[in-house]
């Protein structure tokens, strides 16, 4: 009877629902210990170490955090010993005495430090600029330079001959020496203004609002010619927003700002506008006038007279380079880009001195180095390969050195990890940094030197001075210490690769797990999305290895993937997302299905999604395109229809014109496939990403009947900020507890 009586409970139990394991307050406590200003030099230390320039190129000062502690520290270039900037206990004494508070030697704040010339220092503490004697730790009060006062609505001349300013819409200039005044521009009125500009952010408030006064031009150096732009705004449709957040007022606030939509034609134009001062006349030229989204950009060049103008046609396909000598009428293309889908990361620099200029292109498949000759025309490439530049960061035109970063040129490494790399203008090229890493790179201002934070996901950050010249170590500044995180049971994320949806490219994620992860349990699977698709997720360096650690904590194995779409590697790898928005995410569903059938640990059949901006997107992408397969998703911020979001960011990778893609792709017009938890998150008055598309998702929940939730935070713009993060927070935290977990969550808890 007793042997019976046992199976028969092992029956029971094996028959019975799984009944979900409670979360504690010792849960939150772990996963509120791993937010950034929790863990960010306080248990972790020197993730990312930032390292200050001296102004007069003498060394460097930066802090070294430990344990309760942090030392400031320097290098000097002499003979590159790394010592304490100062004696921390006799200042922070002299700091006693200076304020009659009392100061802790190693929990010191300071800002601006700069060396001057006898070897003290002026440094900047609660927003007073003082000179700290190293013999006789004296601090004494700097005066403050009165800088000139400036007018924002008026531009001085570099000879400060001349001021230029706006009136009735138009542009004048008054000489500083005679007080005379020439007005250039003769046709400006409200709505048709020169010299201002279009300003993203220009709130106006109430009814009949006016837009925020704004001026701007610039000055040759030799201050004989002014350009502009003439911004017209007469037809000019705008966004609304409601701010409910006000406590003095009972009724809601209107707030309107000029944005277009994809493939509006009644949005701002910008036209480029250039006057001689020595004329006072303007001076045609044949440059387009384009939208806000794709308005002339300019640069003077040394050269009296000349500058060069840049600008993309409608929908990103071409690019155009243009050298304008406005002295003779002359217009040159230097660069003319085109692609059949789109041009998102063209970039170029002039070189004055040797009248070249330097930029980079897709051109080949992959983005490379050229250099064009301003007189000749000739163009040629300085670098060439199967990699990708992510970024110029310092030239050197006088020894014809540019020092750039790039991934993907060792075959060995993971293809996110970025190395220095110099070329010379004949395209000998020479690596700096060997190291098999991912490295953060930081030049000092005359290029002698350069800071190398240097790691992986899962190699802890070293931080060293370098020389330009060789690459060549020449002080280790600081070593990333998490020992408090790993006594604590913390691993850094594992990172997998597998094959792609097209069944031949390796794409590359990160996967974390709990703090106290048992293999014998089983873990529900999150997704951190954000397929861009003009950035990664794919976290390349140490100081990112806690980023999704909170949520973890709870009891989930939570990811982040780049599947093919995203940027940084090959343009035949960027361009699967160009109007293909809808199947970003089929890399992502074939990762989880990967990671599930390699670890018997994680649970197939609950797998939840977030998302901010547009991972809100992607979020509800998730939820309506593969509902079967994604259960619980929060998503905050979405730009859930691209016909209703600002105009350059669909148009660039949805295509335009506009077409029935658009309709496809839609969140709202795939509102009746949702079968899984929804929480729709957005802030009341954001004008990067209006919430109109959230409002209008949720109204076509309503009518599919579809049971969803949705949080506005009535105050916040497009980045969560103070209480209202937190809130928001622990709503994700709680929803994904709830529906992933099937268990009770907690709302009162510490947040520190």
């Amino acid at each position: 009877m007793k042997q019976i009586s046992i199976l028969l409970f092992a029956l029971m139990l094996a028959s019975a629902p799984f009944c979900a394991q409670e979360v504690t307050q010792e849960d939150y406590k772990r996963a509120v210990g791993f937010m950034y200003n929790n863990y960010n030099n306080k248990t972790a230390f020197n993730l990312h170490t930032n390292v200050h320039w001296f102004k007069d190129n003498s060394g460097v000062w930066l802090i070294d955090y430990g344990k309760d502690k942090k030392t400031y520290k320097t290098v000097n270039f002499k003979n590159y010993k790394v010592v304490d900037l100062f004696n921390h206990e006799k200042l922070a004494n002299a700091l006693s005495e200076l304020s009659e508070k009392s100061f802790e030697a190693h929990n010191l704040s300071f800002s601006n430090i700069e060396r001057i010339k006898d070897g003290n220092l002026d440094v900047n503490f609660e927003g007073k600029t003082y000179t700290l004697n190293l013999k006789s730790y004296e601090l004494q009060l700097k005066e403050e330079e009165k800088e000139e006062e400036r007018n924002e609505f008026e531009s001085k001349s570099p000879d400060k001959k001349w001021i230029a300013y706006t009136k009735n819409y138009n542009l004048f200039i008054k000489s500083t020496e005679t007080g005379d005044v020439h007005q250039l521009s003769f046709d400006g009125k409200k709505g048709y203004e020169y010299a201002t500009y279009y300003g993203w952010y220009d709130i106006m408030e109430g009814e009949n609002a006016e837009r925020p006064k704004r001026f701007s031009v610039k000055w040759s150096d030799d201050s004989k010619w002014i350009s502009a732009h003439i911004v017209d705004f007469r037809n000019a449709e705008k966004m609304y927003l409601l701010d409910h957040s006000i406590d003095t007022l009972y009724k809601s606030k209107l707030l309107s700002y000029y944005r277009g939509s994809p493939g509006d034609t009644t949005m701002v134009h910008v036209t480029p506008a250039f006057f001689n001062v020595e004329t006072k006349k303007e001076v045609k030229t044949n440059l387009p006038t384009g939208t806000h989204i794709n308005s002339v950009a300019t640069e003077w060049m040394k050269n009296p007279g000349e500058f060069l103008a840049n600008y993309s046609e409608r929908g990103y396909k071409k690019e155009i380079l243009k050298y304008v000598n406005l002295n003779n009428g002359t217009e040159e293309t230097l660069v003319e880009e085109t692609s059949e889908t789109n041009i998102d990361n063209f970039w170029f620099k002039k070189l004055d001195d040797t009248q070249k200029i330097i930029f980079l292109s897709e051109r080949s498949g992959w983005r490379q180095l050229y250099m064009v000759d301003v007189k000749t025309k000739e163009t040629k490439a300085l670098t060439n390969g199967n990699y990708y530049i992510n970024s110029i960061v310092h030239t050197n035109e006088d020894k014809g050195d540019i020092y750039f970063l790039a991934s993907g040129k060792n075959k060995e490494m993971n293809p996110y990890y970025q190395q220095l790399f110099r070329v010379d203008f004949k395209g000998k090229m020479t690596l700096l940094t060997p190291e098999n890493t991912h490295h953060s790179i930081n030049f000092s201002k005359d290029g002698k030197h350069f800071i190398d934070n240097y790691s992986t996901i899962n190699i802890p950050t070293k931080t060293v001075l370098r020389s330009s010249k060789n690459g060549k170590i020449l002080a280790e500044l600081t070593q990333a210490n998490v020992d408090e995180a790993l006594s604590k049971g913390w691993q850094s994320p594992e990172v997998f690769e597998l094959t792609a949806k097209d069944g031949k490219t390796t794409i590359y994620g990160a996967m974390w797990k709990p703090t106290n992860f048992d293999s014998n349990k089983s873990y529900p699977i999150i997704d951190a999305t954000y397929t861009g698709p003009h950035t990664q997720v794919f976290p390349k360096s140490f100081d990112r290895a806690f980023n999704n650690q909170s949520l973890a904590e709870f009891g989930f194995i939570v990811i982040g993937v780049d599947g093919l779409g995203t940027s940084g590697r090959s343009k035949a790898f960027h361009n699967h997302s160009y109007k293909n928005m809808e199947n970003n995410l089929e890399d992502h569903v074939l990762a989880i299905t990967y990671l599930a059938n390699k670890y018997a640990w994680i649970d197939i059949d609950k797998v939840g999604i977030f998302g901010h901006s547009a991972g809100g997107y992607d979020t509800g992408r998730a939820m309506l395109g593969f509902p079967d397969f994604y259960k619980v998703g929060v998503a905050s911020a979405g730009d859930h229809d691209f016909r209703m979001e600002k105009a350059w960011w669909p148009e660039m990778y949805q295509g335009w014109p506009v077409d029935d893609t658009y309709e496809k792709v839609s969140n709202i017009t795939n509102a009746k496939n949702l079968k899984g938890k929804l929480l729709l998150v957005h802030g009341g008055i954001d004008e990067n990403v209006n919430p109109s598309a959230t409002f209008k998702l949720a109204e076509a929940l309503v009518n599919a009947d579809k049971d969803f939730d949705l949080l506005i935070l009535p105050s916040q713009r497009h980045g969560f900020q103070g209480k209202a993060r937190h809130y928001f927070i622990k709503k994700r935290w709680n929803y994904f507890i709830e529906h992933l977990l099937d268990t009770k969550p907690i709302w009162d808890f510490k947040w520190e």
